[in-house]
C-alpha cells in the first residue's frame, strides 16, 4: 500500500483507530493532552500516573483515573494504572494493565518524569539517582516490556518525550539533561534493532507551560517576560505529533528526533562528525594542541543552551 493509498483508507479523525496505547505520567499536562487526544482518535488508552510532586514525592492515584473519566464521558476507552515505571515490576503490571483491559498493546508513550533541578557542584547522589530511576530507567523498563510483545506481532511505536535540555543544554539540569539525551541515543538503538519487526522508535522534545516548567525562575525582568510568554504554549500543542507517531501515517517514520514547539515543529539534527584531520604517523599530545586545536576550532560549537538556539517566541 503506497502512502497515499494508506492516507486514503485511514479516517483522519480516528487516525488510531483501535490502536491500544499505553501513556505515562498522563494524569496531568503533556501526558493528559497526549491520551485525550489518542482516545478522541479512536485509540484505547492505559493512563499511568502515580500522581507524585514535582520532585517525586508523595503521590494521588486519583489523577489517573480523572483523565480517564474524562476520556470515558467524551465516547473513549481509557483504563487507569498507578504503577511506578522507576521498576521492572511497575512496567509489567502498566503493560499487563493494557492486555487485560484491551487485549494487545500497539503504542508506549514514555511521559512519565520529576525534577530535580540543582546546580551540578551541589547535586546530591539522590538527586541524580531520582532522576535517572523515573526518566531514563523508567523509560527502558516500559520499553522493554512492550518490546516482547511488538515483536511477536510484528509492529509497534514507541514515542519518547526528551527535552532541549539534553538536546541543547540548560543550567541546574544536569541529571535531568543527561537522561533526556539518553533517551535519544536509546530511542534511536531501539530503532535499529527492531525495525525488521516493523517497530518505530522516535522522540519528541515538547514545549509547554506545565508543573515541569512552573519551576523556571522569573528573577530578572527577562525571565518573567519569557514565562508569560510560555505560559501561552499550552500542553495539547504537543499532542497531535505524538498521535501521529502512534498511527500508521508513521510507519516509514523511525529513529528520528522532533521537537513541537506552540506552532511550530521541528526536527532536530543527530550527531554527526564536523570535520576530520589525520595524519599518518600518529598523533602525539602536543601535535594535537599544536595542529589538531586550531584547525577544528572555528567550528566548535557554542557554551550555548536552549534560550540561546530558540531566541523567538513560539509562533
Amino acid at each position: 500500500m503506497t502512502d497515499e493509498t494508506l492516507a486514503e483508507a485511514i479516517d483522519p479523525q480516528k487516525m488510531c483507530d483501535g490502536k491500544v496505547c499505553v501513556v505515562t505520567g498522563a494524569g496531568r499536562g503533556i501526558g493528559k493532552a497526549i491520551a485525550e487526544l489518542l482516545a478522541s482518535h479512536g485509540a484505547m488508552v492505559v493512563v499511568n500516573d502515580i500522581g507524585v510532586e514535582l520532585d517525586g514525592t508523595g503521590g494521588d492515584t486519583s489523577l489517573a483515573q480523572s483523565v480517564v473519566d474524562d476520556i470515558n464521558k467524551a465516547g473513549g476507552r481509557a483504563v487507569s494504572n498507578c504503577d511506578s515505571v522507576a521498576t521492572y515490576n511497575g512496567a509489567e503490571n502498566i503493560i499487563e494493565t493494557a492486555l487485560d483491559n484491551f487485549g494487545q498493546v500497539d503504542v508506549v508513550v514514555n511521559n512519565a518524569g520529576i525534577l530535580r533541578d540543582v546546580i551540578f557542584h551541589k547535586m546530591t547522589e539522590d538527586d541524580w539517582d531520582s532522576v535517572v530511576n523515573v526518566m531514563l530507567k523508567g523509560t527502558f523498563n516500559v520499553s522493554r516490556v512492550a518490546a516482547t510483545h511488538f515483536r511477536n506481532q510484528s509492529s509497534g511505536s514507541f514515542i519518547h518525550m526528551t527535552s532541549t535540555s539534553g538536546l541543547l543544554g540548560n543550567f541546574g539540569q544536569s541529571n535531568y539533561g543527561a537522561c533526556k539525551l539518553g533517551i535519544v541515543g536509546f530511542s534511536k538503538c531501539i530503532a535499529l534493532d527492531m525495525a525488521r519487526y516493523k517497530v518505530r522508535s522516535n522522540c519528541i522534545a515538547p514545549s509547554a507551560w506545565s508543573r515541569m516548567t512552573g519551576s523556571v525562575p522569573t528573577n530578572t525582568p527577562e525571565q518573567k517576560k519569557r514565562a508569560e510568554q510560555r505560559q501561552q504554549v499550552t500542553p495539547e500543542k504537543n499532542a497531535p505529533m505524538a498521535v501521529f507517531l502512534a498511527s500508521d501515517m508513521s510507519r516509514d517514520v523511525t529513529g528520528q528526533v522532533f521537537a513541537t514547539r506552540h506552532n511550530e515543529i521541528h526536527l532536530f539534527s543527530q550527531p554527526r562528525p564536523l570535520r576530520t584531520m589525520q595524519t599518518a604517523e600518529g598523533w602525539t599530545p602536543a601535535a594535537i594542541a599544536e595542529r589538531v586545536v586550531p584547525a577544528l576550532r572555528h567550528n566548535f560549537l557554542p557554551l550555548d543552551r536552549t534560550t540561546d538556539i530558540f531566541p523567538w517566541d513560539p509562533v
